[in-house]
Parts: structure tokens; sequence; C-alpha cells
């Protein structure tokens, strides 16, 4: 009986830790696509869009679920975030598509004045009247769309990468597993997801190269320093949540 207990504690314990990942995961997934390029911060030399802050989180998370539950459960969880990405692209079109009230039933916020006009990340021109909605969806559903198509890439190279290093090392030296495969999969993530977002702008002459340039360094400078720093946590992780779960 004591050994069913014990079974059953550990069983529970493994399922409410990958809960736990997995909610971090996709949280910090959704924030990404929700405040997206919404604003622009500067963090010494780097310009980083604030949907950036929380995405090294993700790598994390994958280098965590891979090293305490195997790939297929990596695997799964990222697929679980594509899904995800799906649905937030869909609600999105879905709330655009639908026909707003008339503007007299309208709260005075919704409908905005543009005093100039404004260029999209599609490269198109938006001006006069527009409902905030409207503009927001505008300058964000292309990076939703960019963000998810660097996800795929990026998610799946990083399982696929850390998994090989492991082997390659027969489970030694968790630190190399950990940095190459994010360094490597986060500079696939942050090339694809500014050359998607703002390739309409830069080709219509709205971004310079330079522009461009910056923009891709400072999103993989930022991921670069955040894959560093994240050692450290990851082995104080590794290493008291094996004993806890019980885990080869």
């Amino acid at each position: 009986m004591q050994l069913y207990d014990n079974s059953d504690l550990i069983s529970r314990r493994r399922e409410q830790v990958f809960l736990l990942l997995a909610g971090f995961f996709l949280c910090s997934m959704t924030l990404l696509n929700v405040i997206g390029i919404t604003k622009f911060v500067q963090l010494g030399p780097m310009a980083l869009a604030v949907g950036v802050l929380p995405y090294p989180l993700t790598f994390l998370c994958t280098d965590l679920v891979s090293e305490l539950y195997g790939k297929r459960r990596a695997n799964f969880m990222v697929t679980v975030g594509l899904i995800m990405n799906v649905f937030v692209i869909l609600v999105l079109s879905i709330g655009n598509w639908l026909p707003a009230v008339s503007i007299d039933n309208q709260p005075p916020w919704q409908v905005l004045q543009l005093a100039q006009d404004i260029a999209s990340p599609s490269g198109a021109s938006i001006s006069g009247s527009v409902e905030l909605y409207f503009l927001i969806y505008a300058t964000t559903s292309g990076a939703v769309i960019a963000s998810m198509l660097a996800y795929v890439a990026a998610q799946y190279c990083d399982v696929h990468l850390y998994h090989f290093w492991r082997n390659l090392t027969k489970g030694r030296h968790l630190w190399l597993r950990n940095n190459f495969s994010t360094l490597i999969s986060q500079g696939v993530d942050s090339f694809m997801v500014i050359s998607v977002t703002f390739g309409a702008v830069f080709l219509a002459g709205g971004l310079s190269l330079e522009q461009m340039l910056l923009l891709m360094g400072s999103n993989y400078l930022f991921k670069f320093c955040a894959a560093l720093i994240d050692t450290i946590p990851l082995y104080i992780a590794v290493h008291y949540l094996r004993r806890y779960l019980h885990a080869d």
C-alpha cells in the first residue's frame, strides 16, 4: 500500500510540474502575440518589441521539459503552443471580420481620428477615421503570423538540437546542450520573425536595411544574453526537480 501511495504521489508531482512549465511556456508565447510590437523599448544598445521580453522563458521551459520528461513531452508542449497560436490568429481574424456597431453606440475611444497617414507592417497606408481594433489588428496581425512561423521553426529546432547534443555527449555537460540548442534556435527565430513582420515595409521603402539589421541584432542579442543567464536557473531547477520528481 505504501509503494502504491508513493508511486501515486510521484505521478501527481510529475504532472503538476509539467502543467506549471507548460503554463509558463504558453503564457509567455501568448504574451508575445498579444502585446507583440505595440511598443518598442530601449534596453542599452537593444531596441526591442515588448512582446520579446518574456519569450526567452519559452526556451528555458522546453529545455526543462526535454531534460525531465523527454523529447516526446517537449514536442507535445510545442505542438499545443502551435495550436494556441492558430487559435489566437483565428480569434483576431473573427474580431476583424465581424461588423462593428454604429459609431453612435460606440465608446468615444473606439474611433480614432488620425492626424496623418501611418504605414502598417503590411505596407498599406492607414488614414482618416479608424477603429481602435482595426488599427491594432492591422499593426499586429502580421506580427502574430510571423511569430507563429518563427515559433514552429525555432521551438522544434530547439527540442531536436537539445536531444542531439544530449545524445552526443551521453547525457553529460548540461550547459552545452542548453546553450547550443537555444542559441541556434533563437537565431532562427530572430531572423524569421523580423523578416516576416517587417519584410513588406522594408520592400516598400518604409524601413532601411540598417533598421532591419538593428531589429534583428537587438532581438538576437537579447535572447543570446537571456540564454546564457538561464543556464544557472536551469542547473538549479534540474538539480532539485530530479530529486522532487524521482527522475533519472
